[in-house]
Formats: structure tokens, C-alpha cells, sequence
């Protein structure tokens, strides 16, 4: 019996890691989709000298890369969705300015980029777009560099919350894990 009660006891403790991690690994993958997207979108748009855009819709959640091949025409290069019920979305428990990314980017939606003319929210029905210059860095339709964040989540699990961040001078693509008291870089 003294066994049992052991093994009843470490089975219920390894149940409620067990849902922990599962959550976790969601919004991990939510976050690598967009961090491969955006970073393949960059590489793409330095190789191949062409405009690449980023398009994020929110039903069902999808990241896109877009080549724009000429000023009328473009060619969908890959439309990768998200599984697990993660989303673009900031949890409630961290809308506060104070809970944004050690970039401060801005948190007040899920999908928020900057440039020199104030916030770039470029919205089409419900996806936000963002593209990458051939040069590599983020720019907004007007050309301006821009800088921005993309916040990841599943509904009522602050643990799964992610956020990537993109420095639009360099382009560079960084990655964010909410471990509950603040953002910890990946």
C-alpha cells in the first residue's frame, strides 16, 4: 500500500508538469514559425534583391512570405500556420507598458511596428503586413525603416506567451519566452 500511495503521489506531480511543459512547447512552436518565416523572408529578400512581405493573419493564425516581383505582382512563397491553439495575441496579464520586451518595440497589439512617422500598423481585412528590404532591413510601405513586435500566445496561459522582435536597421530577428515575471531573450 505504502508503494502505491508513492507512486499515486509522483504520478499526480509528473500530470501537472506534464500540462506545464505541453503549454510551453505550444508557444515555442507558435514563436519558431514566425522566427523562420521572418528570418527566411530576410535571407530571401538579400538574395534574391526583391521585396519580401510578411503577412500575419488571425483566422486561422498564418504567417505568409510574399516575393513582390514587380509593383503589381507578387508570388506566395510559403503560408505556414500555427498548430496548437496558439495565436497572435498579448495575454491580458501583460498589457502593461511595463511588461513589453527588453527591445521596447510596443506591445498594444499583437502585431505592432514603429517607424519614424509613429506606429506602422499596415491591416488588410484581418492580417497585419511587413516586409523586408533587399538590403535586409524592415521597412514600412513608405520606404522608412521600421522597427516591431510580434506577440504570440494560447488563450488564458500567460506561460505560453512569446514575442519576436525585429530591429528594422539590421533586420535582425530575436526571439522571447514570458517565464511569468518577465521576458527572457532565447
Amino acid at each position: 500500500m505504502f508503494v502505491l500511495a508513492i507512486l499515486a503521489v509522483l504520478t499526480s506531480i509528473s500530470m501537472l508538469q506534464i500540462q506545464t511543459a505541453r503549454s510551453a512547447l505550444k508557444g515555442d512552436a507558435a514563436m519558431r514559425v514566425v522566427l523562420s518565416q521572418m528570418n527566411q523572408a530576410r535571407e530571401m529578400a538579400i538574395a534574391q534583391r526583391r521585396y519580401m512581405r510578411v503577412t500575419f493573419t488571425a483566422s486561422p493564425p498564418t504567417v505568409y512570405v510574399v516575393r513582390e516581383d514587380t509593383t503589381t505582382t507578387t508570388t506566395t512563397l510559403a503560408a505556414i500556420p500555427f498548430e496548437g491553439g496558439a495565436k497572435f495575441a498579448v495575454p491580458t496579464v501583460l498589457a502593461a507598458p511595463s511588461k513589453d520586451t527588453p527591445d521596447n518595440f510596443g506591445n498594444t497589439t499583437p502585431t505592432t511596428f514603429t517607424s519614424g512617422n509613429g506606429t506602422f500598423q499596415s491591416t488588410t481585412g484581418s492580417s497585419s503586413v511587413i516586409k523586408f528590404a533587399p538590403d535586409g532591413t524592415l521597412v514600412d510601405w513608405n520606404g522608412q525603416t521600421t522597427n516591431g513586435s510580434v506577440f504570440t500566445s494560447i488563450a488564458n496561459d500567460p506561460l505560453s506567451a512569446r514575442a519576436i522582435t525585429v530591429l528594422g536597421s539590421t533586420g535582425r530577428v530575436r526571439g522571447y519566452r514570458w517565464d511569468g515575471s518577465g521576458w527572457k531573450v532565447l
